[in-house]
């Protein structure tokens, strides 16, 4: 019987507390060589809902499964009606101070390296370089069968090409680009194949049930192991894809970070959890530092 994929994770009650103070978090970064990874959280503030924090996207969406994607035609019409529809708002979502900060990070020679587990290209919009994308990014288009990348705009312009009139009110965006939409609305929506082969196009995204390539895990492992400290920032590090690293920091005597809301999978791990909102953190921790975000002081 085929398992579902990790969702959702409870808390429990003897997870430390969170904290407000960003202290250990400025002196990490003092000192340099910090490895951030970064989660769905962190793209909040630009618009772009979480998976689990309050009104978080797994409240009435469940994500598509690479399972169900590659077994049914259906299924990926209904991914790439939603997918195209969502594209439109969360392609045009731009970063946020959180963002910014960590491209501040960079910088300044702050940061060691950073993952994260978002798909929505924000960092490097923002001006961060050298970012692993450990979940794939959804503006490429992957074809299944004979491996062509392609840009999703390509993808966009024939699928509206495709779909005229398809114009429907989604009830909100999610975290991986998909649009809520009823099995009514997506209707008869057309499915587009690779230009090259015919083959079944999928985003270049990890999705729930995939495996991340492990030379893309082998990668983000070397670099924990070079980093002097990891600095989680939003993320419930509920999945192993993330919750790997942090355990491998920890196991290695390297101080692992949590900037997060709400309680994390990786609390029991950490030196602390700090529980404030992003932007108002990071901007914070900058202005510590003196850092110059955008070119100017964070505050």
């Amino acid at each position: 019987m085929r398992m579902r994929p990790t969702l959702s994770w409870t808390p429990t009650a003897d997870l430390p507390p969170g904290t407000t103070d960003l202290e250990p978090v400025v002196d990490a970064l003092s000192a340099g060589g910090v490895l951030v990874l970064s989660g769905a959280g962190l793209s909040t503030e630009s618009g772009i809902p979480d998976y689990r924090g309050e009104g978080g996207s797994l409240s009435r969406h469940t994500p598509m499964t690479y399972q169900d994607f590659t077994a049914s035609a259906q299924a990926r019409r209904r991914y790439w009606a939603r997918s195209h529809l969502g594209w439109r708002t969360f392609g045009r979502a731009r970063p946020n101070a959180g963002h910014r900060a960590v491209a501040a990070f960079g910088r300044h020679g702050l940061l060691s390296g950073l993952i994260t587990q978002n798909v929505d290209g924000l960092h490097q919009a923002a001006g961060s370089t050298s970012v692993v994308e450990l979940h794939g990014s959804l503006d490429r288009v992957r074809c299944l069968s004979c491996g062509a990348m392609s840009p999703r705009h390509e993808l966009a312009r024939r699928l509206e090409a495709a779909n005229t009139g398809f114009e429907p009110v989604a009830a909100g965006i999610n975290p991986d680009g998909d649009a809520d939409l009823t099995d009514e609305q997506v209707g008869d929506f057309r499915v587009l194949p690779c230009t090259d082969c015919g083959g079944i196009l999928k985003p270049d995204v990890v999705f729930f049930g995939e495996a991340v390539p492990p030379q893309r895990v082998e990668h983000c492992r070397e670099l924990v192991r070079a980093a002097t400290a990891l600095l989680v920032l939003g993320s419930s590090l509920t999945v192993m894809s993330g919750l790997r690293f942090v355990r491998q920091a920890a196991q290695a005597g390297k101080p692992v970070l949590i900037v997060n809301r709400d309680p994390t999978r990786g609390d029991p791990h950490a030196h602390s959890r700090v529980a404030l909102p992003l932007g108002t953190a990071l901007t914070t921790v900058a202005d510590r530092l003196g850092v110059l975000v955008d070119g100017r002081p964070a505050t």
